[in-house]
Parts: structure tokens; sequence; C-alpha cells
């Protein structure tokens, strides 16, 4: 940009002050042709603003896309970002089918009115189409007033700050082509909840949100959990409410340590085998991640229970357990260092063993989960992963080999 600035100067020098010399000697030919160099070097300028690439970088616990909007000075920000994956059932198969699918395509589109005040948004296109299986949602739909690094507020659908994956769960960011099974039936991610909360910074490396949201329906529970529960904002029963709190702490680069607790009623003042229950919820969770050169550690744990889970049984002709609990626990190195020193190319293989266990149900699963992810570019990542499941109640669950690509932008 500087040697931009100093080739304009010059332009501007050879017209300004060579011109007296030349006198009437000057031709309005070579007038234009030093104006067309000036012109030819403001729209360099021009173009090389207007190509400058956005930092990717998580803030205020949104994924790096999501996150584009809060470096705006003013106005629109537009990002996204994609999964495809292809399936292939190599034991236990029964008469699965396998299968290749464009899970879902997203786009961000995000809003700073000013500096304190931004609208956030993900609009979700599932399985390539709106027919069959495949719908269109908005996964999330909100309004930040950024007051003070201590406290600010969002409201509108939020994301429910519970475990890892459910804010952050951008492809780039996670390893196979699947988000951790813990993250999806003991934490039904994603997850979101009209809502109105608090977040901040505490002190430093010291994060918090405190959120106040509608509670999820237990009509919809099953054998396996809550998933079913969740309302996403649409014509959502609010008759009971729930408050979730969460912690981060950074005490070193590199390394996060968390906990979040979800609380609250799933009744919604209906009735359960004729009588009306509160069906109390609660979700808690703990969770870490380190990451130094190379290494990444990960590992969660979480807990479910359900109050009057014998009347949601009876009403919704299930076995919806009183109590799961999950846990995983991973570990992936970025091999590519190694082979070639100063490479921005990454490459690493990963292990995750995860494990859930229903109490009263048949449920119950451990899962292995092993493969490689590369990433030519930050934003870009190619997958591969072996699933191993195992049932205790079960001999028909499928072990999987799964291909996929993801990217943000």
């Amino acid at each position: 940009m500087l040697k931009r600035c100093l080739s304009m100067f010059g332009v501007l020098t050879v017209l300004f002050i060579m011109t007296p010399q030349v006198g009437m000697s000057a031709t309005m030919e070579e007038l234009e042709r030093r104006l067309d160099l000036l012109t030819t070097e403001i729209q360099k300028m021009k173009n090389e603003a207007a190509v400058v690439e956005p930092e990717y970088e998580s803030s205020f616990g949104s994924g790096p896309a999501a996150s584009k909007v809060y470096q705006l000075a003013k106005g629109l920000s537009i990002g996204g970002y994609g999964e495809s994956h292809y399936t292939n059932y190599v034991s236990d198969k029964g008469d699965k089918l396998d299968t290749a699918d464009a899970l879902r395509f997203v786009l961000y589109a995000g809003y700073k009115f000013t500096d304190k005040i931004v609208m956030n948004t993900e609009i979700e296109f599932e399985h390539g189409s709106t027919g069959e299986d495949g719908e269109v949602s908005v996964e999330f739909a909100t309004l930040d007033f950024l007051l003070d690094d201590a406290f600010n507020i969002r409201t509108g659908l939020v994301l429910v700050p519970v475990g890892i994956a459910n804010e952050l769960h951008e492809p780039t960011l996670f390893h196979g082509n699947d988000r951790p099974l813990v993250e999806r039936q003991v934490i039904p991610s994603t997850w979101r909840e009209m809502g109105l909360g608090a977040f901040g910074e505490i002190t430093e490396g010291l994060d918090y949100k405190l959120y106040l949201v509608n509670g999820m329906d237990a009509a919809g529970f099953d054998s396996k959990g809550l998933r079913g529960g969740r309302q996403d904002g649409s014509k959502a029963k609010a008759e009971d409410w729930a408050v979730v709190a969460r912690l981060d702490y950074e005490p070193v680069l590199g390394l996060n340590l968390g906990s979040s607790a979800y609380l609250g009623g799933s009744g919604q003042g209906q009735d359960f085998a004729g009588k009306k229950v509160d069906v109390f919820t609660q979700v808690y969770e703990a969770h870490g991640q380190y990451k130094v050169s190379g290494l990444e550690l990960k590992a969660l744990a979480s807990l479910v229970e359900i109050d009057d889970a014998d009347q949601v049984s009876a009403e919704v002709g299930e076995d919806v357990p009183d109590r799961i609990s999950g846990w995983y626990s991973e570990v992936a190195y970025d091999v590519l260092p190694l082979i070639a020193p100063g490479t921005t190319q990454y490459l690493a293989p990963f292990v995750r063993y995860e494990q859930i266990d229903y109490k009263g149900s048949n449920e119950d699963v451990d899962l292995l989960a092993t493969g490689i992810s590369y990433k030519p570019i930050p934003n870009v990542v190619i997958k591969a992963d072996y699933r191993n499941f195992r049932n205790k109640h079960k001999t028909d669950t499928a072990d999987e080999v799964n291909l996929g690509l993801g990217f943000i932008f």
C-alpha cells in the first residue's frame, strides 16, 4: 500500500511540477496520458482494499465464519459453511444402504448496525433439498448489544451454550465426518431455543454466559433421550422455562476448561398419562481442550436427569430413561510439520472413544472412531474415518467408513 501511495505521489509530482516547464509545448494528449496513469493507480488501490481477507477467529462463542460480522466497522457480512458425506456400511449391515449426502449448506448473514448493536443469523439447507428429509432451518438469529467486556446482552433464537460442538459446529473445528455422538444424543446439538442472555469476561481468561430460554417439550422425548424435545424456536411452547449457565477458563494459551448446566421444566403444561407433571430436566457437562504444537486433546463428560420419566414413557409409548450419562475423549496430531517443516497445510490422524449409558433403556452404545483430517488451507477440510459401534443389547448396529469434505467462508 505504501508503494502505491508513493507511486501516486510521483505521478502527481510529474503532472503538476513538470507541466510549467513544458509550457505551451505540452499537448493535451500528454496531459490526458498523465491523468490516465493517476486513474490507474487509484483504481489499483481500490481493488486491493476490496479483497482484504478477513481473519477467521472465534468471537463471543461463535465459530470463525460466524464471527466475521464482529470484525466489521459497520454494515453487512456474509459467510457460511458446507459439508458433504459418503457413508459405506462395512459390517452388520442388515438392510442399510450406502449413502452419499449433501449434508448441509449454511449461510451466515450478519449486520453491524453500530459498534454496540450486531445482528447475526445462520440459515441451514439440509440434504440438498427441501423435499423428503431435506429442510431449511434458521439455526440461530440473534441481536447482540455489546455494552462492556464484562456485560453484554444476546436475545432471539440462541444457541444453547452447552458442550463444545453446539456453538462451535463448523466442519473445520472437529475431527470425523460426524460431530461426536455424545454431543448429538446426550447433548442434543444443534440445540437452539428462544431466549435472552448475558455474556462477558469476568476477568482475563474467564468468560461466562447466563441465559433464560424456553424449556424443552417432553412430548418429544424417546428412548434415546432429549433430542426430539428441542423446540427450535418454531411456535415453541413456553409454559416452562430453563436457566443455562456456562463458564470457560483459559489459564494458558491453548488450554480451555469449561462447564455448563441447564435446568428447567419440560412438561409445558401438558398431561402425561393423565397427569400434569413438571418433567424437570437437568443437563450438566464439563469439557476440556488443549492444543500445543501439533498435539490436540479433547474430552467431555455429560449427565442428563429427567424427572417424571415414567409418566412421559407411558404417554409417548417409549422407555424414556430418567438418567443418561456419556463421555468421550479424543487425541489428534498434525504430522505434516514433521514431514515438511514450515508448511501451512495440515494433516492429522485422530482417535476418539465415546460411551453412552441410558438408564432403563436398551440404547447403550460404545463408539470407537478413528481417521484423518487434511486441510490444504485452513478453510477447507477433507476427512476420512472409520466408526465401530458396540451395543450391549443389539447386534444390528452397522460399522461405517465415511468420506467427506467441509469448508467455511
